[in-house]
């Protein structure tokens, strides 16, 4: 379950780096912005406010659905597209981070999607 609880190398992220703030781009728009993040090896994700977009909730979205980072822009682009990003599983409170047939369920539908994630 832990590859997609990791950045891919390819994805622009280096150590430690915060992304608090940056906006999340999915392939076809804005999705938000990054309000907090998990850098715990093997548990990284980002909770991202969708601010009126999703009735104001957040969204849970692992490391291995960033497709890439671009520290000028301050944008973070994630894989798949808002309608998917917003089937996934609801996100409603940070102790769901230690649920472990939650964790299983957003690691599940992430691999489901079309795009390749981290392996």
């Amino acid at each position: 379950m832990s590859g997609v609880w990791m950045y891919a190398q390819d994805s622009g992220y280096t150590s430690r780096q915060s992304l608090v703030g940056f906006t999340v781009e999915a392939a076809d728009g804005t999705i938000g912005h990054v309000d907090r993040q998990q850098d715990q090896p093997g548990m990284q994700h980002l909770v991202v406010d969708t601010g009126v977009w999703v009735f104001g909730k957040s969204i849970l979205i692992p490391a291995g659905a960033v497709a890439g980072i671009d520290t000028e822009t301050r944008t973070v682009k994630v894989s798949g597209t808002r309608e998917e990003i917003k089937a996934a599983p609801q996100f409603t409170t940070d102790s769901e981070t230690a649920d472990h047939r939650y964790l299983s369920a957003v690691c599940n539908y992430y691999h489901s999607l079309r795009r390749p994630l981290a392996p």
